[in-house]
């Protein structure tokens, strides 16, 4: 008889909002629930995108999201066979590239901003349109969760 993990979404407040972003945005990852106490394992990228090496896959032990002092939210995605638990998950969720650096210091307006490109280091010109970050969220909403139902790793509810 198969038995399932409970898979959920969890948000994070952030002690600090990017300045270069218009929206309120949250740290976002997939919290797997493995035992009866509601402990398990929080799936995410960690780090900041002004880093040179960008952001890390970071899977992390956690009581419950909701006793973290930052938790903001918490939604039921579906259930994941625990029988491809975390063997499964950590081969898929290890093979999808974590954001890169994208934003970095510009000594022409002595501040930290978004570039076009890294090598050589080109910034923005001013009101041009740049390209939207990809952070944590991103990577958790439209990299990871596709990549994981696509492989039967998350089977959603309504299934």
């Amino acid at each position: 008889m198969a038995q399932y993990y409970d898979v959920f979404l969890a948000r994070y407040t952030l002690a600090i909002q990017d300045p270069d972003s218009s929206e309120t945005r949250y740290h976002t990852g997939i919290f797997v629930a493995t035992s009866e106490d509601g402990s398990g394992v929080l799936h995410q990228v960690t780090g900041d995108v002004t880093s040179p090496g960008g952001m890390v896959y970071t899977p992390t032990a956690e009581l419950t999201p909701q006793g973290s002092e930052s938790f903001y939210s918490i939604e039921r995605l579906g259930l994941t066979p625990s029988n491809r638990y975390p063997h499964e998950w950590d081969e898929i969720l290890r093979g999808i590239p974590p954001p890169p650096q994208q934003k970095a210091f510009n000594v022409k307006t002595m501040r930290t901003e978004p570039f076009k490109t890294r090598e050589p280091l080109v910034f923005y010109a001013p009101g041009e349109e740049r390209r939207r970050l990809i952070k944590c969220t991103e990577w958790t909403l439209e990299r990871a969760l596709p990549a994981l139902r696509e492989c039967g790793l998350l089977v959603d509810l309504e299934a």
